[in-house]
């Protein structure tokens, strides 16, 4: 089973990704937290503590690897808990091509090219 831990659910992933991820089984959403900006670690922790737990849960004892994207320190804090745990966490590499508009706006489309792992 893939855990998608990001903003970005996996209905919108194109078949590459969506290949990709096959090779993990099941994909499951699981949306990313709104971190606040001036959050603190106690924060933090709290909720990656409070994420690890639900991850664990859905993983319901088999196989799980953790598709994480998003705030750094948050993910950080995330991944090391479930590697403690031997938890496989791995990150999507993306390909992005920028163009940049007449009015000074900037238009990013990101490709996706492999899992990683953490």
């Amino acid at each position: 089973m893939l855990i998608n831990l990001s903003n970005h659910p996996s209905q919108y992933w194109d078949n590459k990704q969506l290949e990709a991820a096959k090779e993990y089984g099941e994909v499951v959403d699981l949306p990313f937290p709104a971190i606040a900006p001036d959050a603190s670690e106690r924060e933090l922790l709290s909720l990656a503590i409070e994420f690890v737990q639900k991850i664990l849960s859905l993983g319901n004892n088999s196989q799980i690897v953790v598709h994480i994207m998003g705030e750094m320190t948050f993910t950080f804090m995330v991944v090391s808990q479930l590697k403690e745990k031997g938890v496989k966490c791995v990150a999507s590499t993306t390909e992005r091509n920028a163009t940049n508009n007449d009015d000074g706006t900037k238009l990013s489309e990101f490709s996706f090219v492999k899992f990683r792992d953490y």
